[in-house]
């Protein structure tokens, strides 16, 4: 079994040793985002759905294998693990959600794959086995590119265009109000601000349809999104493939799936740096990964 426990889904896929018998999604699973009560609820949900869609029993399940932002960290997967163990007494691996996108990109060849979905993150490995990162520090001070980063960013753009022009609210600024239940801008502000801090991901979607309508705001944030994400791609790169620019490059996330704006800039501004890279045109499934993971360690 491999599940990709993502910030805004979670994806469960179970496998034999060579096909796909089912995959199960459901909402989002991310503990650092959800907090584990919420964690847990989906990942049992995601879990039982795949199982049942597979008519698999779960103590037949040879291994899991999980991916989640964050849980490279030793106290993230922990929480993890513990809490899928209540439900699962086999072999369960927990690694960063990195992990199982670089798989599902590369196996274990070298190659750079940048993430763009709730969060975001690049992540490379070079042909001696060197890793490195860059972004993915969490959306308050990080997660570059991402749908949170894009949904915070365009709320800051339309309020940057009241204060140039206090002319009635732009179409994306009507969307988003629409979108979180508002009338006014001056509800925007005091939502925007407050604490907890709103889903700003949830935006993603409507500035996505506002700069398919040709609204100039949101397609400069979707702009500035793809140019940020192939600033993170270059870094890694620049760590890794110095001698050898010729670096095969993954995308992955429904940021990168959804927006072809995004897609384009992201690759135009990493090839007018490293002409050499080649930028796979398929946006990778990291949960594919976390099943060959769990294939090959089982």
């Amino acid at each position: 079994m491999g599940i990709d426990a993502g910030g805004s889904k979670t994806t469960c896929v179970v496998g034999d040793e060579t096909s796909v018998l089912a995959t199960a999604t459901t909402e989002g699973s991310n503990v650092i985002r959800w907090g584990e009560a919420e964690a847990r609820r989906q990942l049992d949900e995601a879990i039982s759905q795949a199982c049942a869609s597979a008519d698999v029993k779960l103590a037949d399940v040879r291994r899991i294998c999980i991916g989640m932002a964050g849980a490279a960290r030793p106290a993230i997967s922990s929480i993890v693990k513990n809490m899928v163990a209540e439900i699962y007494p086999g072999e369960i691996e927990v690694v960063g959600d990195m992990v199982i996108a670089m798989q599902a990109a590369f196996e274990k060849k070298p190659g750079v794959v940048v993430i763009a979905g709730t969060g975001s993150i690049a992540y490379g490995r070079n042909k001696d086995g060197q890793t490195a990162r860059a972004g993915g520090w969490g959306y308050a001070i990080s997660d570059e590119g991402s749908g949170n980063w894009i949904g915070r960013n365009a709320v800051s753009g339309v309020m940057r265009a009241q204060d140039e022009d206090e002319a009635s609210p732009t179409g994306l600024a009507l969307s988003i109000l629409h979108a979180w239940h508002l009338q006014t801008l001056d509800e925007l502000v005091r939502a925007a601000n407050a604490s907890p801090s709103p889903d700003f991901s949830n935006l993603f979607p409507h500035v996505l349809a506002a700069a398919d309508g040709g609204d100039p705001i949101a397609r400069t944030v979707l702009t500035q999104a793809g140019a940020e994400l192939a600033g993170l791609a270059k870094i890694v790169t620049a760590r890794l493939f110095e001698e050898s620019p010729n670096v095969p490059v993954a995308m992955s996330g429904g940021v990168f799936r959804n927006s072809a704006l995004v897609r384009n800039v992201f690759y135009n501004s990493l090839r007018s740096e490293y002409p050499q890279a080649t930028v796979g045109a398929t946006v990778v499934e990291p949960v594919k990964g976390a099943l060959e993971l769990a294939r090959e360690r089982a």
